[in-house]
Protein backbone atom coordinates (compact mmCIF):
# COMPACT_ATOMS: atom_id res chain seq x y z
CA UNK A 1 0.00 0.00 0.00
CA UNK A 2 2.99 1.99 0.71
CA UNK A 3 4.15 1.44 -2.66
CA UNK A 4 1.07 2.51 -4.53
CA UNK A 5 0.65 5.74 -2.44
CA UNK A 6 4.21 6.29 -3.28
CA UNK A 7 3.29 6.33 -7.13
CA UNK A 8 0.38 8.38 -6.62
CA UNK A 9 1.84 11.86 -6.92
CA UNK A 10 3.63 10.69 -10.47
CA UNK A 11 0.64 8.97 -11.52
CA UNK A 12 -1.68 11.88 -10.81
CA UNK A 13 1.32 14.20 -12.62
CA UNK A 14 0.99 12.04 -15.63
CA UNK A 15 -2.96 11.27 -15.88
CA UNK A 16 -4.12 14.87 -14.65
CA UNK A 17 -7.18 15.21 -17.46
CA UNK A 18 -7.30 18.82 -18.90
CA UNK A 19 -10.50 19.80 -18.17
CA UNK A 20 -12.68 18.45 -16.12
CA UNK A 21 -16.76 19.21 -16.85
CA UNK A 22 -19.00 21.32 -14.00
CA UNK A 23 -21.59 19.57 -12.13
CA UNK A 24 -24.85 19.67 -13.30
CA UNK A 25 -26.90 22.19 -11.29
CA UNK A 26 -24.16 24.28 -10.01
CA UNK A 27 -25.07 27.78 -11.39
CA UNK A 28 -21.41 28.93 -10.32
CA UNK A 29 -19.32 26.38 -12.14
CA UNK A 30 -17.24 27.85 -14.56
CA UNK A 31 -17.17 27.10 -18.41
CA UNK A 32 -14.99 24.10 -19.30
CA UNK A 33 -12.25 24.47 -21.13
CA UNK A 34 -11.58 23.08 -24.63
CA UNK A 35 -10.31 19.37 -24.25
CA UNK A 36 -8.28 16.55 -26.82
CA UNK A 37 -8.92 13.32 -26.10
CA UNK A 38 -6.94 10.09 -26.84
CA UNK A 39 -7.86 6.24 -27.01
CA UNK A 40 -5.37 3.63 -25.38
CA UNK A 41 -5.52 0.52 -27.21
CA UNK A 42 -3.82 -2.59 -27.02
CA UNK A 43 -3.39 -5.04 -30.08
CA UNK A 44 -4.26 -2.60 -31.99
CA UNK A 45 -8.12 -2.26 -30.30
CA UNK A 46 -9.30 0.73 -28.20
CA UNK A 47 -9.80 -0.01 -24.86
CA UNK A 48 -10.73 3.29 -23.46
CA UNK A 49 -10.90 7.76 -23.96
CA UNK A 50 -8.67 9.53 -21.87
CA UNK A 51 -8.93 13.36 -21.89
CA UNK A 52 -5.90 16.13 -20.82
CA UNK A 53 -5.81 19.41 -19.93
CA UNK A 54 -3.36 22.12 -20.78
CA UNK A 55 -0.15 22.61 -18.58
CA UNK A 56 -0.07 18.63 -18.38
CA UNK A 57 0.57 15.94 -20.48
CA UNK A 58 -1.14 15.68 -24.02
CA UNK A 59 -3.93 13.36 -24.39
CA UNK A 60 -1.84 11.64 -26.60
CA UNK A 61 0.91 11.26 -24.42
CA UNK A 62 -1.04 10.23 -21.55
CA UNK A 63 -3.22 7.51 -23.76
CA UNK A 64 0.31 6.28 -25.15
CA UNK A 65 1.88 5.99 -21.50
CA UNK A 66 -0.65 4.03 -20.30
CA UNK A 67 -0.89 1.40 -23.24
CA UNK A 68 2.57 0.88 -22.77
CA UNK A 69 1.75 -0.14 -19.43
CA UNK A 70 -1.34 -2.47 -20.32
CA UNK A 71 1.19 -4.23 -23.30
CA UNK A 72 3.98 -5.02 -20.34
CA UNK A 73 0.59 -6.49 -18.21
CA UNK A 74 -0.85 -8.51 -21.00
CA UNK A 75 2.33 -10.04 -21.93
CA UNK A 76 3.58 -11.06 -18.76
CA UNK A 77 2.47 -14.54 -17.90
CA UNK A 78 2.99 -14.45 -14.60
CA UNK A 79 0.57 -11.38 -14.12
CA UNK A 80 -2.61 -12.16 -12.87
CA UNK A 81 -5.40 -10.11 -14.75
CA UNK A 82 -7.84 -10.82 -11.81
CA UNK A 83 -5.40 -8.87 -9.38
CA UNK A 84 -6.05 -5.65 -10.85
CA UNK A 85 -7.54 -3.42 -8.28
CA UNK A 86 -8.23 0.15 -7.15
CA UNK A 87 -6.52 1.66 -4.47
CA UNK A 88 -7.93 5.31 -3.08
CA UNK A 89 -5.24 7.83 -2.79
CA UNK A 90 -4.93 11.50 -1.55
CA UNK A 91 -7.23 13.21 -4.20
CA UNK A 92 -6.92 10.04 -6.67
CA UNK A 93 -7.96 6.43 -7.15
CA UNK A 94 -4.76 4.03 -8.56
CA UNK A 95 -5.58 1.60 -10.75
CA UNK A 96 -2.90 -1.09 -9.92
CA UNK A 97 -1.42 -4.71 -10.35
CA UNK A 98 -0.16 -5.40 -7.34
CA UNK A 99 2.31 -2.46 -6.55
CA UNK A 100 2.38 -1.20 -10.40
CA UNK A 101 0.29 1.47 -10.99
CA UNK A 102 -1.22 1.73 -14.34
CA UNK A 103 -3.22 5.01 -14.54
CA UNK A 104 -4.97 6.92 -11.90
CA UNK A 105 -8.70 8.78 -11.84
CA UNK A 106 -8.92 12.49 -10.38
CA UNK A 107 -11.60 13.81 -9.41
CA UNK A 108 -11.54 15.79 -12.98
CA UNK A 109 -12.00 12.65 -14.51
CA UNK A 110 -14.68 12.15 -12.36
CA UNK A 111 -16.34 15.46 -13.07
CA UNK A 112 -15.81 14.67 -16.62
CA UNK A 113 -18.11 11.71 -17.32
CA UNK A 114 -20.53 12.66 -15.10
CA UNK A 115 -19.92 9.81 -11.66
CA UNK A 116 -17.66 9.78 -9.15
CA UNK A 117 -13.76 9.17 -9.17
CA UNK A 118 -14.71 5.30 -7.46
CA UNK A 119 -17.47 4.68 -10.20
CA UNK A 120 -15.35 5.71 -12.56
CA UNK A 121 -11.92 4.11 -11.08
CA UNK A 122 -14.14 0.82 -10.75
CA UNK A 123 -15.46 1.38 -14.11
CA UNK A 124 -11.81 1.86 -15.73
CA UNK A 125 -10.50 -0.82 -14.10
CA UNK A 126 -12.87 -3.73 -15.25
CA UNK A 127 -12.36 -2.12 -18.38
CA UNK A 128 -8.45 -2.95 -18.66
CA UNK A 129 -8.98 -6.57 -16.96
CA UNK A 130 -11.38 -7.33 -19.96
CA UNK A 131 -9.30 -6.18 -22.45
CA UNK A 132 -5.91 -7.63 -21.13
CA UNK A 133 -7.96 -11.24 -20.67
CA UNK A 134 -8.96 -10.85 -24.45
CA UNK A 135 -5.95 -10.09 -25.21
CA UNK A 136 -4.15 -13.20 -24.22
CA UNK A 137 -7.20 -15.28 -25.16
CA UNK A 138 -6.33 -13.64 -28.94
CA UNK A 139 -2.78 -14.87 -28.73
CA UNK A 140 -3.53 -18.38 -27.16
CA UNK A 141 -2.61 -21.62 -29.29
CA UNK A 142 -6.41 -22.12 -29.37
CA UNK A 143 -6.86 -18.97 -30.88
CA UNK A 144 -4.95 -19.00 -33.41
CA UNK A 145 -5.88 -22.49 -34.57
CA UNK A 146 -9.35 -21.66 -34.90
CA UNK A 147 -8.13 -18.86 -36.81
CA UNK A 148 -6.27 -20.38 -39.09
CA UNK A 149 -9.21 -22.56 -39.43
CA UNK A 150 -11.33 -19.61 -40.41
CA UNK A 151 -8.68 -18.78 -43.00
CA UNK A 152 -9.02 -21.99 -44.85
CA UNK A 153 -12.43 -22.23 -44.68
CA UNK A 154 -12.43 -18.65 -46.01
CA UNK A 155 -9.64 -18.98 -48.70
CA UNK A 156 -12.36 -21.98 -50.04
CA UNK A 157 -14.93 -19.96 -50.27
CA UNK A 158 -13.19 -17.54 -52.13
CA UNK A 159 -11.74 -19.28 -54.73
CA UNK A 160 -15.55 -21.43 -54.85
CA UNK A 161 -16.30 -17.57 -55.67
CA UNK A 162 -14.16 -17.04 -58.05
CA UNK A 163 -14.62 -20.47 -60.00
CA UNK A 164 -18.32 -19.43 -59.84
CA UNK A 165 -17.93 -16.43 -61.21
CA UNK A 166 -15.73 -17.71 -63.72
CA UNK A 167 -18.00 -20.51 -65.26
CA UNK A 168 -20.43 -17.94 -65.36
CA UNK A 169 -19.43 -15.69 -67.44
CA UNK A 170 -18.02 -18.34 -69.52
CA UNK A 171 -21.69 -19.95 -69.94
CA UNK A 172 -23.40 -16.81 -70.42
CA UNK A 173 -21.08 -15.04 -72.80
CA UNK A 174 -21.72 -17.07 -75.81
CA UNK A 175 -25.47 -17.10 -75.41
CA UNK A 176 -25.01 -13.36 -75.20
CA UNK A 177 -23.57 -12.88 -78.03
CA UNK A 178 -26.27 -15.43 -80.00
CA UNK A 179 -28.60 -13.06 -78.64
CA UNK A 180 -27.25 -10.12 -80.03
CA UNK A 181 -26.87 -11.33 -83.66
CA UNK A 182 -30.64 -12.40 -83.85
CA UNK A 183 -31.66 -9.29 -81.64
CA UNK A 184 -29.68 -6.63 -82.03
CA UNK A 185 -30.18 -4.02 -84.88
CA UNK A 186 -28.08 -1.00 -85.74
CA UNK A 187 -29.21 2.36 -84.40
CA UNK A 188 -30.39 4.14 -87.68
CA UNK A 189 -32.34 7.47 -88.66
CA UNK A 190 -33.62 7.41 -92.06
CA UNK A 191 -30.60 5.90 -93.74
CA UNK A 192 -28.05 7.16 -91.57
CA UNK A 193 -26.43 4.42 -89.80
CA UNK A 194 -25.60 5.94 -86.11
CA UNK A 195 -24.46 2.81 -84.52
CA UNK A 196 -23.51 -0.26 -86.17
CA UNK A 197 -25.04 -3.69 -84.65
CA UNK A 198 -21.70 -5.26 -83.93
CA UNK A 199 -20.80 -2.23 -81.99
CA UNK A 200 -23.28 -2.50 -79.60
CA UNK A 201 -22.76 -6.62 -79.37
CA UNK A 202 -18.81 -5.01 -78.54
CA UNK A 203 -20.06 -3.05 -76.03
CA UNK A 204 -22.25 -5.63 -74.30
CA UNK A 205 -19.32 -8.02 -74.31
CA UNK A 206 -17.11 -5.19 -72.61
CA UNK A 207 -20.09 -4.96 -69.91
CA UNK A 208 -20.04 -8.34 -69.13
CA UNK A 209 -15.81 -7.75 -68.57
CA UNK A 210 -16.14 -5.38 -66.75
CA UNK A 211 -19.14 -6.56 -64.26
CA UNK A 212 -16.45 -9.84 -64.07
CA UNK A 213 -13.33 -7.40 -63.20
CA UNK A 214 -15.51 -5.64 -61.03
CA UNK A 215 -17.22 -8.91 -59.18
CA UNK A 216 -14.17 -9.95 -59.01
CA UNK A 217 -11.93 -6.96 -57.19
CA UNK A 218 -15.07 -6.65 -54.71
CA UNK A 219 -14.47 -10.17 -53.26
CA UNK A 220 -10.97 -9.59 -53.07
CA UNK A 221 -11.32 -6.70 -51.29
CA UNK A 222 -13.80 -8.18 -48.89
CA UNK A 223 -11.18 -11.38 -48.67
CA UNK A 224 -8.37 -9.94 -47.40
CA UNK A 225 -9.50 -7.64 -44.42
CA UNK A 226 -11.66 -10.59 -43.25
CA UNK A 227 -8.28 -12.81 -43.37
CA UNK A 228 -6.68 -10.34 -41.49
CA UNK A 229 -9.67 -10.26 -38.94
CA UNK A 230 -8.61 -13.78 -38.39
CA UNK A 231 -4.89 -13.57 -36.86
CA UNK A 232 -4.38 -10.76 -33.79
CA UNK A 233 -1.31 -9.28 -35.53
CA UNK A 234 -3.27 -8.09 -38.40
CA UNK A 235 -6.61 -7.57 -36.72
CA UNK A 236 -5.76 -3.69 -37.01
CA UNK A 237 -5.49 -3.77 -40.59
CA UNK A 238 -9.02 -5.02 -40.71
CA UNK A 239 -10.83 -1.41 -40.46
CA UNK A 240 -8.43 0.30 -42.01
CA UNK A 241 -8.97 -1.52 -45.52
CA UNK A 242 -12.53 -1.67 -44.90
CA UNK A 243 -12.57 2.18 -44.28
CA UNK A 244 -10.83 2.52 -47.87
CA UNK A 245 -14.40 2.19 -48.92
CA UNK A 246 -17.01 1.76 -46.29
CA UNK A 247 -15.65 5.50 -45.25
CA UNK A 248 -16.10 7.58 -48.44
CA UNK A 249 -19.63 5.37 -48.99
CA UNK A 250 -20.46 6.47 -45.30
CA UNK A 251 -19.46 9.79 -46.02
CA UNK A 252 -21.93 10.14 -49.10
CA UNK A 253 -24.59 8.46 -47.68
CA UNK A 254 -25.12 10.56 -44.75
CA UNK A 255 -23.87 14.06 -46.77
CA UNK A 256 -27.24 13.13 -48.65
CA UNK A 257 -28.98 12.35 -45.97
CA UNK A 258 -28.07 15.80 -44.91
CA UNK A 259 -28.94 17.36 -48.44
CA UNK A 260 -32.39 15.73 -48.00
CA UNK A 261 -33.74 18.93 -46.72
CA UNK A 262 -32.41 21.11 -49.31
CA UNK A 263 -32.93 18.98 -52.30
CA UNK A 264 -36.66 19.14 -51.68
CA UNK A 265 -36.62 22.39 -51.44
CA UNK A 266 -34.43 22.41 -55.20
CA UNK A 267 -36.73 19.58 -55.98
CA UNK A 268 -40.37 21.32 -55.15
CA UNK A 269 -38.58 24.51 -56.96
CA UNK A 270 -38.20 23.27 -60.24
CA UNK A 271 -41.26 21.35 -60.14
CA UNK A 272 -43.26 25.19 -59.13
CA UNK A 273 -41.32 26.93 -62.27
CA UNK A 274 -41.68 23.66 -64.49
CA UNK A 275 -45.76 24.00 -64.69
CA UNK A 276 -45.39 27.88 -64.47
CA UNK A 277 -43.72 27.50 -67.73
CA UNK A 278 -46.33 25.04 -68.57
CA UNK A 279 -48.71 27.44 -68.24
CA UNK A 280 -47.06 30.53 -69.91
CA UNK A 281 -46.05 27.77 -72.82
CA UNK A 282 -49.92 27.45 -73.28
CA UNK A 283 -50.94 30.84 -73.12
CA UNK A 284 -48.38 31.83 -75.83
CA UNK A 285 -49.64 28.91 -78.19
CA UNK A 286 -53.46 30.18 -77.79
CA UNK A 287 -51.80 34.31 -78.52
CA UNK A 288 -49.90 32.81 -81.60
CA UNK A 289 -52.76 30.43 -83.18
CA UNK A 290 -54.90 34.09 -82.17
CA UNK A 291 -56.92 32.64 -80.38
CA UNK A 292 -55.84 35.44 -77.00
CA UNK A 293 -54.93 38.72 -78.72
CA UNK A 294 -53.34 41.62 -76.78
CA UNK A 295 -52.99 45.08 -77.91
CA UNK A 296 -50.07 46.16 -79.62
CA UNK A 297 -48.96 42.09 -79.61
CA UNK A 298 -47.86 40.90 -82.38
CA UNK A 299 -48.70 36.74 -82.65
CA UNK A 300 -45.38 36.15 -84.00
CA UNK A 301 -43.83 37.56 -80.48
CA UNK A 302 -45.84 35.13 -78.63
CA UNK A 303 -43.38 32.29 -79.12
CA UNK A 304 -39.22 33.97 -79.15
CA UNK A 305 -40.92 36.31 -76.09
CA UNK A 306 -41.51 32.73 -74.19
CA UNK A 307 -38.35 31.70 -75.04
CA UNK A 308 -37.22 34.70 -73.33
CA UNK A 309 -38.91 34.28 -70.26
CA UNK A 310 -38.01 30.92 -69.99
CA UNK A 311 -34.25 31.50 -70.35
CA UNK A 312 -34.96 34.31 -67.39
CA UNK A 313 -37.04 32.39 -65.02
CA UNK A 314 -34.58 29.52 -65.61
CA UNK A 315 -31.71 31.80 -64.91
CA UNK A 316 -33.19 32.81 -61.94
CA UNK A 317 -34.31 29.58 -60.69
CA UNK A 318 -30.44 28.50 -60.84
CA UNK A 319 -29.54 31.45 -58.73
CA UNK A 320 -32.15 30.61 -56.28
CA UNK A 321 -31.50 27.19 -55.72
CA UNK A 322 -27.64 27.28 -56.52
CA UNK A 323 -26.53 27.86 -52.81
CA UNK A 324 -29.16 24.84 -52.06
CA UNK A 325 -27.09 22.34 -54.21
CA UNK A 326 -24.42 20.01 -52.57
CA UNK A 327 -20.62 21.30 -52.52
CA UNK A 328 -21.95 24.55 -53.77
CA UNK A 329 -19.52 26.35 -50.96
CA UNK A 330 -16.64 24.04 -51.31
CA UNK A 331 -13.91 26.18 -53.19
CA UNK A 332 -13.32 23.75 -55.84
CA UNK A 333 -17.10 24.08 -56.89
CA UNK A 334 -16.82 27.90 -56.81
CA UNK A 335 -13.21 27.94 -58.58
CA UNK A 336 -14.74 25.85 -61.57
CA UNK A 337 -17.74 27.92 -61.59
CA UNK A 338 -15.57 31.03 -62.36
CA UNK A 339 -13.46 29.22 -64.91
CA UNK A 340 -16.57 28.14 -66.74
CA UNK A 341 -17.90 31.49 -66.69
CA UNK A 342 -14.66 33.16 -67.54
CA UNK A 343 -14.73 30.54 -70.44
CA UNK A 344 -18.14 31.16 -71.95
CA UNK A 345 -17.50 35.03 -71.56
CA UNK A 346 -14.30 34.74 -73.91
CA UNK A 347 -15.86 32.43 -76.33
CA UNK A 348 -19.18 33.62 -76.70
CA UNK A 349 -18.82 37.46 -77.65
CA UNK A 350 -19.94 37.37 -81.25
CA UNK A 351 -22.68 34.60 -80.12
CA UNK A 352 -23.91 36.78 -77.55
CA UNK A 353 -24.28 39.77 -80.07
CA UNK A 354 -26.07 37.55 -82.20
CA UNK A 355 -28.66 36.52 -80.12
CA UNK A 356 -29.07 40.38 -78.97
CA UNK A 357 -29.62 41.04 -82.61
CA UNK A 358 -32.10 38.14 -83.15
CA UNK A 359 -34.39 39.73 -80.44
CA UNK A 360 -34.24 43.00 -82.02
CA UNK A 361 -34.84 41.47 -85.28
CA UNK A 362 -38.24 40.09 -83.73
CA UNK A 363 -39.76 42.30 -82.34
CA UNK A 364 -38.75 44.90 -85.21
CA UNK A 365 -40.53 42.94 -87.61
CA UNK A 366 -38.38 43.23 -90.63
CA UNK A 367 -39.66 39.94 -92.02
CA UNK A 368 -41.00 36.43 -91.05
CA UNK A 369 -40.44 32.86 -92.46
CA UNK A 370 -41.95 32.86 -96.19
CA UNK A 371 -40.89 36.80 -97.18
CA UNK A 372 -38.56 36.81 -100.09
CA UNK A 373 -36.81 39.66 -99.34
CA UNK A 374 -32.88 40.80 -100.35
CA UNK A 375 -30.30 40.79 -97.17
CA UNK A 376 -26.58 42.67 -98.07
CA UNK A 377 -26.48 41.04 -102.10
CA UNK A 378 -28.67 37.88 -100.90
CA UNK A 379 -32.30 37.54 -102.90
CA UNK A 380 -34.36 34.31 -101.50
CA UNK A 381 -37.18 33.53 -99.62
CA UNK A 382 -36.92 33.50 -95.23
CA UNK A 383 -36.91 29.19 -94.39
CA UNK A 384 -35.84 30.06 -90.48
CA UNK A 385 -34.94 32.81 -88.27
CA UNK A 386 -33.19 31.86 -84.87
CA UNK A 387 -31.77 33.61 -82.16
CA UNK A 388 -28.58 33.04 -83.82
CA UNK A 389 -28.68 33.00 -86.99
CA UNK A 390 -31.34 34.07 -90.20
CA UNK A 391 -31.31 31.58 -93.13
CA UNK A 392 -32.43 32.37 -96.85
CA UNK A 393 -33.08 29.93 -99.41
CA UNK A 394 -31.83 31.56 -103.31
CA UNK A 395 -33.88 31.48 -106.50
CA UNK A 396 -30.84 28.87 -106.97
CA UNK A 397 -32.16 26.72 -104.36
CA UNK A 398 -29.22 27.18 -102.21
CA UNK A 399 -29.25 27.96 -98.61
CA UNK A 400 -27.70 30.86 -97.00
CA UNK A 401 -26.96 31.43 -93.72
CA UNK A 402 -26.55 34.73 -92.62
CA UNK A 403 -25.59 35.79 -88.66
CA UNK A 404 -28.41 38.15 -87.04
CA UNK A 405 -25.77 40.77 -86.49
CA UNK A 406 -24.80 41.00 -89.94
CA UNK A 407 -28.57 40.97 -90.77
CA UNK A 408 -29.08 43.90 -88.26
CA UNK A 409 -25.99 45.73 -90.04
CA UNK A 410 -27.52 45.66 -93.61
CA UNK A 411 -29.87 47.17 -95.28
CA UNK A 412 -33.06 44.68 -95.91
CA UNK A 413 -35.37 44.92 -98.80
CA UNK A 414 -38.81 42.87 -98.09
CA UNK A 415 -40.70 41.98 -101.20
CA UNK A 416 -43.37 40.43 -99.53
CA UNK A 417 -44.68 42.89 -96.95
CA UNK A 418 -46.94 44.93 -98.72
CA UNK A 419 -47.68 41.60 -101.41
CA UNK A 420 -50.90 40.58 -99.98
CA UNK A 421 -52.53 44.14 -99.51
CA UNK A 422 -51.27 46.53 -102.10
CA UNK A 423 -49.16 44.57 -104.77
CA UNK A 424 -45.59 45.26 -105.30
CA UNK A 425 -44.70 46.76 -108.34
CA UNK A 426 -42.33 45.20 -111.28
CA UNK A 427 -40.26 47.46 -113.50
CA UNK A 428 -38.33 46.82 -117.20
CA UNK A 429 -37.56 49.06 -119.17
CA UNK A 430 -36.98 49.30 -123.31
CA UNK A 431 -35.57 51.70 -125.35
CA UNK A 432 -37.40 52.26 -128.77
CA UNK A 433 -36.36 55.09 -131.45
CA UNK A 434 -37.56 58.63 -132.12
CA UNK A 435 -39.49 56.99 -135.09
CA UNK A 436 -42.13 54.65 -133.11
CA UNK A 437 -44.95 56.64 -132.15
CA UNK A 438 -45.72 56.78 -128.27
CA UNK A 439 -48.61 55.73 -128.00
CA UNK A 440 -48.12 52.65 -130.34
CA UNK A 441 -44.85 51.65 -127.82
CA UNK A 442 -47.57 52.12 -124.71
CA UNK A 443 -50.04 49.78 -126.48
CA UNK A 444 -47.41 47.27 -127.27
CA UNK A 445 -46.39 47.39 -123.56
CA UNK A 446 -49.74 47.03 -121.72
CA UNK A 447 -50.68 44.17 -124.40
CA UNK A 448 -46.92 42.40 -123.10
CA UNK A 449 -47.64 43.04 -119.36
CA UNK A 450 -51.60 42.10 -119.89
CA UNK A 451 -50.57 38.44 -121.73
CA UNK A 452 -47.92 37.60 -118.36
CA UNK A 453 -49.07 35.93 -116.17
CA UNK A 454 -48.58 36.62 -112.59
CA UNK A 455 -49.29 40.57 -113.46
CA UNK A 456 -52.08 41.98 -111.54
CA UNK A 457 -55.13 43.54 -113.34
CA UNK A 458 -55.63 45.65 -111.04
CA UNK A 459 -54.15 47.98 -109.91
CA UNK A 460 -53.51 48.39 -113.74
CA UNK A 461 -50.10 48.91 -115.17
CA UNK A 462 -49.01 51.80 -116.01
CA UNK A 463 -45.39 53.14 -118.64
CA UNK A 464 -43.19 55.78 -117.74
CA UNK A 465 -40.73 57.95 -120.28
CA UNK A 466 -37.95 58.22 -118.40
CA UNK A 467 -35.51 59.83 -120.61
CA UNK A 468 -35.29 61.46 -124.11
CA UNK A 469 -31.88 59.78 -124.88
CA UNK A 470 -29.59 60.63 -128.17
CA UNK A 471 -30.76 57.82 -130.25
CA UNK A 472 -33.82 56.72 -128.69
CA UNK A 473 -36.86 56.86 -126.05
CA UNK A 474 -36.82 54.86 -122.48
CA UNK A 475 -39.95 53.56 -121.61
CA UNK A 476 -40.71 51.73 -118.23
CA UNK A 477 -43.08 49.54 -117.60
CA UNK A 478 -44.80 49.19 -114.19
CA UNK A 479 -47.08 46.20 -113.39
CA UNK A 480 -48.52 44.89 -109.93
CA UNK A 481 -48.22 41.38 -108.60
CA UNK A 482 -49.05 39.96 -105.74
CA UNK A 483 -46.44 36.43 -105.76
CA UNK A 484 -43.31 38.01 -105.16
CA UNK A 485 -41.71 34.80 -104.98
CA UNK A 486 -42.11 34.48 -108.94
CA UNK A 487 -40.38 37.45 -110.03
CA UNK A 488 -38.01 35.74 -111.60
CA UNK A 489 -40.46 34.00 -113.47
CA UNK A 490 -42.80 36.74 -113.92
CA UNK A 491 -39.65 39.23 -115.32
CA UNK A 492 -38.78 36.53 -117.70
CA UNK A 493 -42.12 36.18 -119.00
CA UNK A 494 -42.85 39.68 -119.36
CA UNK A 495 -39.45 40.27 -121.42
CA UNK A 496 -40.60 37.10 -123.79
CA UNK A 497 -43.99 39.10 -124.39
CA UNK A 498 -42.91 42.28 -124.66
CA UNK A 499 -40.42 41.17 -127.32
CA UNK A 500 -42.95 39.10 -129.56
CA UNK A 501 -44.92 42.27 -129.12
CA UNK A 502 -42.72 44.29 -130.76
CA UNK A 503 -42.00 41.70 -133.40
CA UNK A 504 -45.47 40.95 -134.49
CA UNK A 505 -46.29 44.85 -134.47
CA UNK A 506 -42.94 45.61 -136.45
CA UNK A 507 -41.54 47.94 -134.32
CA UNK A 508 -37.53 47.99 -133.46
CA UNK A 509 -36.26 48.01 -129.92
CA UNK A 510 -33.15 49.71 -130.12
CA UNK A 511 -31.88 48.33 -126.82
CA UNK A 512 -28.55 47.59 -127.02
CA UNK A 513 -27.85 50.46 -129.35
CA UNK A 514 -26.05 49.80 -132.19
CA UNK A 515 -24.18 51.97 -134.86
CA UNK A 516 -25.39 52.35 -138.47
CA UNK A 517 -25.69 54.48 -141.58
CA UNK A 518 -28.75 56.27 -142.42
CA UNK A 519 -30.05 58.26 -145.00
CA UNK A 520 -30.01 61.64 -144.16
CA UNK A 521 -32.06 62.95 -146.92
CA UNK A 522 -35.38 62.53 -144.74
CA UNK A 523 -35.72 63.07 -141.22
CA UNK A 524 -37.14 60.54 -138.38
CA UNK A 525 -40.05 61.75 -137.11
CA UNK A 526 -43.23 59.40 -136.83
CA UNK A 527 -46.61 59.23 -138.20
CA UNK A 528 -48.07 61.74 -140.48
CA UNK A 529 -45.20 64.63 -140.10
CA UNK A 530 -43.46 61.76 -142.11
CA UNK A 531 -42.57 63.39 -145.66
CA UNK A 532 -42.45 61.36 -148.91
CA UNK A 533 -40.19 59.13 -150.10
CA UNK A 534 -36.70 61.17 -151.22
CA UNK A 535 -34.06 59.57 -153.81
CA UNK A 536 -31.83 56.73 -152.60
CA UNK A 537 -28.53 57.41 -151.11
CA UNK A 538 -25.96 56.17 -153.38
CA UNK A 539 -21.94 55.98 -152.64
CA UNK A 540 -19.44 55.75 -155.27
CA UNK A 541 -16.34 54.63 -154.93
CA UNK A 542 -13.55 55.16 -157.08
CA UNK A 543 -10.15 53.48 -158.26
Amino acid sequence: MRLIMAASPLSLLLLLPLSAKAQPGSPSAPQPAAVSSAAVTLGGLPVMVLRARPLSLSADERAQRVSERLRKISRDPLADADRISVAEGDGASDIALDDFVIMSVTDRDARASGLTRQELAQEYAGVIRQAVLTYRGDYSFRALLSGSLYALLLTAGFLAALRLLGHFYNSYLPRLNAWAQGSVKSITIQNIELVNAGYITGLLNGFMKAARLLATLLLLYFYVPVLLSFFPWTRSFTPVLFGYLLDPVASLFWSFVGYVPNLIFVAVTVIVVHYLLSLLRALAEEVHCGHVTFNGFYADWSRPTFQIIRFLVWAFTLVLVFPYLPGSHSPAFKGVSVFLGVLFSLGSTSAIANVVAGIMLTYMRPFKPGDRVKIAETVGDITERSLLVTRIKTIKNINVTVPNSLVLGSHIVNYSSLSEKEGIILNTTVTIGYDAPWVRVHELLLGAAAATAGILKEPKPFILQTALNDYNVSYELNAYTGTPAAMARIYSDLHANIQDQFNAAGVEIMSPAYMGLRDANAPARPGPAKPAAAAAFKVNIGR
